[in-house]
């Protein structure tokens, strides 16, 4: 068939892909898919193999211009050489460089010169992935614009959670000012951003009752999540923390946090109530290195899901709304809890390992007691309120904060 500019215009899409060939041009062919998507396509012998290469898409590709790109496709495979696969390999020549500024690529550099320093660097990365990699992940990152990112904090925002766009937003401005110090960019897309939500202190702290519904959800969890919710009510730490935590950490009594664990990078010991024991001595041990895992390779993961979980077992246990709540609030919990129990500001914040409030400053600095006995006592004693909320023994509860 003769191939005219009138007669390709025209031509109709139907339900099977059409390969029509040109009689002017030996070895172009027009190719019509079913969606309407038009091209062009020129067919040669390399090697003694049939080769097939894309010249380009219609209209963008003209007929006179395709019948020209096949002309010389054709001349080169007369010559022996291998049109199609030069154009790969020139396509692959470039393509280091051509990723090299992909924000995907930018944010490996970051993590490996930057972040990596930060303890906290895996839950940066974890939150790009989560945020921004689907949306900007093979992006250039010149391409990233003010707007971008206000209108991903904005998406961030209406699903209601403003303390993660806050967050991504001060993670996203370290990224963007790291790859201008390193020339990468020269303008930083976060600058005139604002956090996009106001952000009031957490006060929430479970009540008795709500203490009671936990526990006892985490029954319904199992290994390893039941326990590890358990275990950061009784102690008080942070969930990494705990979550991360290895056989190699507990030595009877007594759980030790090494410094490059500890968020602020002090060696933390926790003394572990004979409830906190009980909970330890009853768990698999799977791997050998780690208490918490699923695999025996590495901590454990996915604790949104499970805090998903242990809602709907409350609110089902429940007669009455439970108001909402984070993991972060066990901590809250406890140390509210042995507050009310009488234990002095400076003994909570020992266990909460916190450098602020009575242990800040001097004070820090030339008070070295770590409160071992104090601490001791002050776990123990919310272990056995816990314990005794959790069986009912109200006659043996002695109330704390008025709860």
């Amino acid at each position: 068939m003769k191939l005219t500019a009138a007669t390709v215009d025209k031509m109709q899409p139907t339900d099977k892909r059409q390969e029509i060939p040109d009689a002017l041009c030996t070895g172009l062919y027009f190719v019509v898919q079913p969606t309407g998507k038009k091209g062009w396509q020129v067919r040669y012998r390399h090697g003694g193999t049939h080769r097939r290469m894309t010249l380009g898409a219609y209209p963008v590709l003209s007929l006179s211009e395709a019948r020209q790109r096949a002309r010389d496709a054709l001349a080169a495979a007369s010559e022996g050489r291998d049109p199609a696969g030069e154009v790969k390999d020139a396509k692959a020549a470039k393509k280091p460089d051509a990723d090299r500024d992909k924000l995907s690529n930018v944010i490996d550099l970051f993590m490996k010169r930057h972040a990596s320093r930060n303890r906290r660097g895996d839950d940066v990365l974890a939150m790009f992935r989560r945020e921004i990699m689907d949306k900007w992940g093979d992006r250039d990152i010149h391409s990233i614009t003010k707007r971008d990112v206000i209108d991903v904090l904005d998406g961030i925002v209406d699903r209601g959670s403003p303390v993660t766009a806050n967050r991504l937003r001060a993670h996203l401005n370290t990224l963007f000012n790291w790859a201008k110090g390193r020339d990468i960019i020269e303008v930083n897309a976060m600058d005139g951003v604002r956090p996009p939500a106001p952000e009031k202190p957490r006060n929430r702290v479970l009540t008795d009752d709500e203490i009671r519904l936990f526990w006892n959800a985490c029954d319904g969890l199992g290994y390893p999540f039941g326990p590890i919710y358990r275990l950061l009510l009784l102690t008080g730490q942070r969930l990494r923390e705990v979550a991360e935590m290895t056989w190699r950490e507990i030595d009877g009594d007594t759980w030790t946090l090494p410094e490059a664990r500890s968020k602020n990078a002090d060696e933390h010991t926790v003394p572990l109530s004979q409830d906190a024991q009980a909970l330890l001595a009853g768990l698999p041990r799977i791997g050998g290195r780690y208490v918490f895992t699923t695999t025996g390779n590495s901590p454990v993961s996915g604790f949104t899901r499970a805090k998903e979980r242990v809602d709907k077992l409350m609110a089902e246990a429940s007669d009455d709304p439970i108001p909402a709540f984070t993991i972060h609030d066990l901590r809250r919990t406890a140390a509210t809890g042995m507050a009310g129990l009488r234990f002095p500001p400076h003994v909570v914040e020992a266990i909460l390992n916190h450098r602020s409030g009575t242990r800040r400053g001097v004070a820090g600095v030339y008070n070295r007691h770590d409160y071992a006995d104090e601490k001791r006592a002050a776990l123990d004693a919310w272990a056995r309120y816990v314990t005794q909320l959790v069986e009912d023994e109200p006659g043996n509860i002695v109330r704390i904060g008025g709860r």
